[in-house]
C-alpha cells in the first residue's frame, strides 16, 4: 500500500503538468501556471540541462540531449549541416527534437541560428540587405515585413529562434560589425528594433510563422574604443543609457523574448559578468521577461576558472549559456553542466537563480507552443525563397540605395542607349552583393548558393535591347554610352572586418580610373558595409551610389538606376572625408562630413538631412 501511494505521488504531477501542456484541452490555465506546475518536478539536473545550449559540432552524441535534457541547440556561423537545402535543416531539426521528446519530461528544444538577413546558411533561402541597408530605408513597416518572411523561411527548416535583430549602435566605422546595426543613433535603433522584433515575433509567437527574436549584444558593443569587436566601451553611465539602451528598451517593450549579451566590457568589466546591467537594469529596471543568452563561449573571456566564469555569469543574470567547443575543450557543455550542479551544491549560486532562469526559458517555449507543436511544418518548407519573398526583399533593396552624387542628371539610365559597358568586381557576383553571414559566417567573394540576381544580370534583364557588355577590370568601355562601375568591400564578419583603412582597394580604384579614360559618364556602385573613403574618386564619376549589402535581389538595384523607382534612402552614418576623420557622428563638434546624416538625394531634389 505505502509502494503505491508513492507512486501515485510522484504520478499526480506528472499528470498535472501533461494536462497543462494540451494532453486534455479542457484544462486552460496560464503559462506561469503551466511553467510552475512543470518546474515543481524537475530535478536540478534536469533545471541546469534547460539552461544549456549546445553547438551542433559540439555534440558528442545525440543521447545526450535525451539524458542531459538539454533545453537548446544552435547551429554558429559555420556549423551546419551536409545537406544545407531547406529539406536537409528541417530533417536535421526533426531529428534533434526527437532526441528531446524521448526526455523524461518531453520538453522540447529551442533551436538557435544566426539569421540575420535572411535564413543566410540555407541553399535558395532569399538574402535580404543587411541592416546597414534596411535602416537606410527609413520604413519601419517594410522592415517589419521583410523581418516577418525571414521568419516565414525559418520556421519553414522547423528552427524557431533567430539571433537578430542586431540592434547595436555602431559609432566607428572601423568596427566589423558596422553593417549589422540600423544606424550612428539611437533615434533610428529604436524605430527598426522595434519594427524587426514584432515582425520575426508576430502578434503572437504561437502563430505558426512567427519565431523567437533575440536582441543582441547588450549593450554598448558598437561603442567600443578605435571601433575593436569584443573591445571595450569607455564612457559614463549617462552617456552609455543615452546610446545604447533605447533601443533595449524599445525592443522589451515590443515583447522581444530573448537578448544575447555582448562580448564587450564596459569600463572594464566584461558585460556576462555586469550584474548591475544584466539584473538591475536590464530585468528589473527595464522590465526584460524573457531570457538572456551568452554569446560563442562568452564566458570564458571572464576569467582563466572555467568553473570560476560560470558562477559570475550565471550570478549576473545569464539565464543560458551557448557552448561550443569552448577554450579548446570537448565536451565543454558537460564540463558546464558538472560546474553548475557543484555550485549551486556548494551555495555559490542560489537555487532561486536557477528556478528564475528555467522559468524564463520554459515560458517562452510555452508562449511558442512548441509542447504541443515541436516538429517542422512543411507546408512552410516550400515557400523558402519563393518569388513572393524575392519581391519583398527587391522593394527593400530599393528603398536602401542612397543616392550620393549626380551631375548633369546622369541617372537615370536612359533605356534607349545603344550600349552601356559595366565593370568592376562586385558587378556579377552574388558573394560581394551580400555580404557577411551568407553561406558561410565571413561570406565569400564569387558564386553562394542563395540564387538571385547580380547586378550585371539585373541591367541585362532591365534593357534587353541595349547591348551591355562587360569587363572586370574596366577595360573594353570605349565606345559605350555610358559606363556603370561596381566595386566595393569583399565579404567579412565580426572582427574579422574590423580595419583601419576605409579606402577602396587598389584594384577598385584602378578599375574606375581605366572607365574614365573612355570619356564616357561613369556610373559607380558602392557595394559595402560601411562609408567608405571615396572624395579622391568623385571626381571621377558623374553618379555614385551606396548600395550598402543588398542580397540576392539585384534586380532592385537596377530598378532604381533606370528610373522605374526614384531614390529615396537616407544616410544612417555620418559620411567621413578621411580616416582622420573616423570615428564621426551626428553632433560632434566641428561636424564637417563628405555627406551629412540624413543626406540622400532624389532625381529631381535633395532630401534634406534631419
Amino acid at each position: 500500500m505505502k509502494k503505491s501511494r508513492r507512486i501515485l505521488l510522484l504520478t499526480i504531477p506528472l499528470l498535472t503538468f501533461f494536462l497543462f501542456t494540451g494532453g486534455t484541452p479542457k484544462v486552460k490555465q496560464k503559462t506561469d501556471k503551466k511553467v510552475d506546475s512543470l518546474l515543481s518536478i524537475m530535478t536540478l539536473d534536469e533545471k541546469i540541462g534547460q539552461m544549456t545550449q549546445v553547438d551542433m559540432d559540439a555534440l558528442d552524441d545525440l543521447n545526450d540531449i535525451k539524458t542531459l535534457a538539454l533545453g537548446s541547440m544552435l547551429s554558429g556561423g559555420n556549423s551546419e549541416p551536409k545537406d544545407i537545402s531547406p529539406e536537409g535543416w528541417a530533417k536535421v531539426y526533426d531529428n534533434y527534437q526527437s532526441y528531446a521528446m524521448q526526455s523524461r519530461l518531453k520538453i522540447p528544444i529551442i533551436y538557435g541560428i544566426d539569421g540575420v538577413h535572411g535564413h543566410n546558411n540555407v541553399t535558395g533561402a532569399v538574402i535580404f540587405p543587411h541592416n546597414i541597408g534596411l535602416g537606410a530605408t527609413n520604413n519601419p513597416a517594410l522592415v517589419k515585413e521583410a523581418s516577418h518572411i525571414i521568419a516565414e523561411e525559418i520556421a519553414g527548416t522547423g528552427i524557431d529562434w533567430t539571433f537578430a535583430p542586431c540592434i547595436a549602435v555602431p559609432r566607428n566605422e572601423k568596427w566589423g560589425r558596422t553593417y549589422e546595426g540600423f544606424g550612428e543613433t539611437p533615434e533610428i535603433t529604436k524605430v527598426m528594433s522595434k519594427a524587426s522584433v514584432e515582425g520575426f515575433q508576430g502578434k503572437k509567437l504561437s502563430d505558426g510563422t512567427s519565431i523567437l527574436a533575440c536582441a543582441k549584444h547588450f549593450a554598448g558593443d558598437g561603442g567600443t574604443t578605435n571601433g575593436k569587436d569584443q573591445g571595450n566601451t569607455q564612457c559614463d553611465e549617462k552617456t552609455f543609457r543615452k546610446l545604447f539602451l533605447p533601443g533595449y528598451a524599445e525592443a522589451i517593450k515590443a515583447g522581444v523574448g530573448s537578448i544575447m549579451v555582448s562580448y564587450s566590457s564596459w569600463n572594464g568589466e566584461k558585460m556576462h559578468a555586469n550584474k548591475y546591467l544584466l539584473t538591475d537594469v536590464l530585468k528589473k529596471e527595464l522590465g526584460f521577461k524573457g531570457f538572456l543568452v551568452s554569446d560563442w563561449a562568452a564566458i570564458d573571456q571572464i576569467s582563466p576558472d572555467f568553473k570560476k566564469d560560470v558562477e559570475l555569469s550565471i550570478n549576473a543574470g545569464l539565464d543560458m549559456i551557448m557552448i561550443p567547443n569552448g577554450s579548446g575543450k570537448k565536451n565543454n557543455y558537460k564540463e558546464f553542466i558538472k560546474d553548475l550542479k557543484e555550485l549551486v551544491q556548494e551555495g555559490k549560486v542560489p537555487m532561486a537563480r536557477i528556478d528564475d532562469a528555467v522559468k524564463r526559458i520554459l515560458k517562452v517555449k510555452f508562449d511558442m507552443d512548441l509542447f504541443s507543436h515541436p516538429y517542422t511544418d512543411k507546408a512552410l518548407t516550400a515557400k523558402i525563397g519563393s518569388k513572393e519573398h524575392r519581391e519583398v526583399a527587391r522593394e527593400c533593396v530599393r528603398q536602401s540605395l542612397v543616392l550620393l552624387k549626380n551631375s548633369n542628371n546622369t541617372l537615370p539610365i536612359s533605356k534607349n542607349l545603344k550600349r552601356i559597358h559595366v565593370s568592376g568586381r562586385g558587378a556579377d557576383n552574388i558573394g560581394i552583393q551580400c555580404g557577411g553571414w551568407t553561406i558561410s559566417w565571413q561570406g565569400q567573394s564569387g558564386e553562394v548558393t542563395t540564387g538571385g540576381t547580380t547586378i550585371l544580370q539585373a541591367i541585362k534583364n532591365t534593357v534587353p535591347s541595349t547591348n551591355v557588355t562587360f569587363s572586370k577590370d574596366g577595360s573594353g568601355s570605349e565606345g559605350a554610352d555610358l559606363a556603370v562601375v561596381v566595386v566595393g568591400e569583399t565579404p567579412y564578419a565580426e572582427m574579422l572586418g574590423d580595419t583601419s583603412d576605409l579606402s577602396l582597394s587598389a584594384e577598385d580604384v584602378k578599375t574606375i580610373d581605366e572607365v574614365k579614360k573612355a570619356g564616357i559618364p561613369v556610373v559607380v556602385v558602392l557595394l559595402s558595409g560601411r562609408p567608405m573613403i571615396i572624395e579622391p574618386l568623385l571626381k571621377n564619376t558623374d553618379a555614385f551610389v551606396a548600395a550598402w549589402l543588398p542580397g540576392t535581389e539585384g534586380q532592385g538595384v537596377a530598378d532604381v538606376l533606370f528610373g522605374d523607382y526614384d531614390f529615396t534612402g537616407k544616410l544612417t552614418h555620418s559620411w567621413p572625408r578621411t580616416m582622420a576623420q573616423v570615428p564621426i557622428n551626428v553632433g560632434d563638434k566641428n561636424y564637417d562630413p563628405l555627406f551629412k546624416y540624413g543626406f540622400g538625394l532624389h532625381y529631381n531634389k535633395k532630401v534634406t538631412s534631419k
